[in-house]
């Protein structure tokens, strides 16, 4: 993940870039201790969210809306996908230093 809220100046909003490989999954969450909601966009391939046990399935430009308490899942289908992740207020995780290394996205597209 990368997270560009620094990068964009932004004050109150999170907005990160996540690419997804094929097969992955997130550890299940949820942010109420930041109380932060989500909306997840799916920019390519498809993929399912589970909130609190009900999949969503997404495919390319479908978006979800989740609020701050509800536990969330990505599931990444058979090919790599990539989301935008933007949270409402921003998350503590502001820098690249949050994120993977190569294999992630930057500012400017594709590390790797």
């Amino acid at each position: 993940m990368r997270p560009l809220t620094d990068s964009l100046d932004s004050q109150q909003v999170g907005v990160s870039i996540a690419r997804c490989e094929p097969g992955w999954r997130s550890k299940p969450h949820d942010h109420a201790a930041d109380d932060h909601e989500e909306i997840y966009v799916l920019l390519e391939g498809e993929a399912t969210v589970v909130i609190d046990d009900e999949s969503v399935e997404l495919e390319t430009g479908d978006a979800v809306w989740i609020s701050p308490t509800a536990t969330r899942q990505i599931r990444n289908g058979d090919a790599e996908s990539a989301f935008v992740l933007v949270s409402a207020p921003a998350s503590q995780c502001r820098t690249a230093t949050c994120a993977d290394e190569p294999g992630s996205w930057a500012t400017n597209g594709f590390i790797g």
